[in-house]
């Protein structure tokens, strides 16, 4: 697929989380599938450019290309700078977070709260784009602010006129926060008058819904989020099903043993033993959530201060699991409305 002048492996593309899409985990996605993968998003403060987390967040050692960072505030001339100082960091997509719903970020009028003021909007983007000549900006929205104001219409004329190259689109509002069904009849009038790229966003979670999603909005792409926490391998799952029609089957419990170590040592070597630990417990949640014993296992795992402990207590869990059999076996239908890791 060619997006914004990248040739990408795929229309399948990792959803920026706060505080999920690192760069141990945007590697691991684009490794299992995802054509691109956004970062969390990123302060336009430039006095927090110094804190260890915005330097984590700035750091794209080894990462395979494009490096598409997520910028997020609510001053033009910020976001003109933090453009700038991600581009000079490695940045070759910079994407504007108008689609965060949390309230700390909606408090201080950035996020989906700048759908509620679209000459600021205008300003932000034009701002961005002028900032960094030669960079592709892309914007992330949602629907609108709440169900009585539903303006991706008007946001798109806005983001056309500003030179957006392409818009993401989360099918809810804003107050719906992740609550009840995307809209994806929203995301299909969008797409209908669009001259750039969109991209649908939102529930999201097999194969088939991918294809669905696909037919229905007449996206040229996809954007998955909570769905691939603690399952990275969906992308890789949703290209082959798209692809032949035909599904993979699922990965064995041993393929996952191998992905999570991995995974865990990127997180360890990231972060550093201390936090490495703290943040690998929520990713070990998310990959044996629904799994036969998980829950006292989960509850353990959490109390395990060290990586030594960490690793023997993963190691325990997945070695008894395939005794059991060859591939995982959920014991309930998985739940991916989680709080941590709420997409942008």
């Amino acid at each position: 697929m060619e997006f914004v002048g990248f040739s990408l492996r795929n229309n399948l593309f990792v959803a920026p989380m706060a505080g999920v899409t690192d760069r141990p985990f945007r590697q691991l996605c684009k490794k299992m599938g995802a054509g691109l993968a956004v970062s969390e998003m990123v302060t336009s403060n430039s006095l927090l450019y110094g804190s260890a987390k915005t330097q984590r967040r700035a750091n794209h050692d080894g990462e395979v290309a494009p490096i598409a960072v997520q910028i997020a505030g609510a001053a033009p001339a910020m976001m003109a700078d933090a453009a700038r100082h991600n581009v000079d960091r490695g940045a070759q997509i910079i994407d504007i977070n108008m689609g965060c719903p949390a309230k700390k970020i909606c408090n201080v009028m950035a996020g989906s709260a700048l759908l509620k003021d679209e000459p600021l909007v205008g300003k932000i983007l034009s701002a961005v784009v002028d900032a960094v000549p030669g960079t592709p900006v892309t914007l992330k929205i949602r629907t609108g602010w709440d169900k009585t104001t539903r303006n991706a219409l008007s946001i798109l004329k806005i983001a056309e006129q500003s030179g957006i190259r392409a818009l993401a689109m989360h099918g809810r509002t804003r107050a719906c926060g992740y609550t009840g069904t995307a809209e994806y009849e929203t995301i299909a009038a969008v797409k209908a008058e669009a001259r750039i790229p969109v991209i649908a966003n939102g529930d999201i979670t097999s194969p088939e819904k991918a294809k669905f999603v696909l037919e229905t909005t007449g996206a040229d792409a996809l954007m998955i989020g909570r769905a691939a926490q603690g399952r990275p391998w969906l992308f890789r799952e949703i290209e082959h099903f798209l692809q032949t029609g035909t599904h993979l089957l699922p990965p064995r419990v041993a393929e996952i043993h191998d992905i999570l170590l991995a995974h865990l040592e990127d997180l360890y070597d990231f972060y550093g033993a201390e936090t490495g630990v703290r943040v690998a417990r929520k990713h070990i949640s998310w990959y044996t959530r629904g799994l036969a014993g998980s829950a006292a296992f989960r509850h353990a795992m959490n109390q395990l201060p060290d990586i030594a402990e960490q690793q023997r207590a993963v190691n325990d869990f997945f070695f008894a699991l395939a005794e059991h059999g060859e591939h995982l076996s959920y014991a309930q239908p998985e739940n991916n409305d989680d709080r941590e890791g709420l997409a942008a």
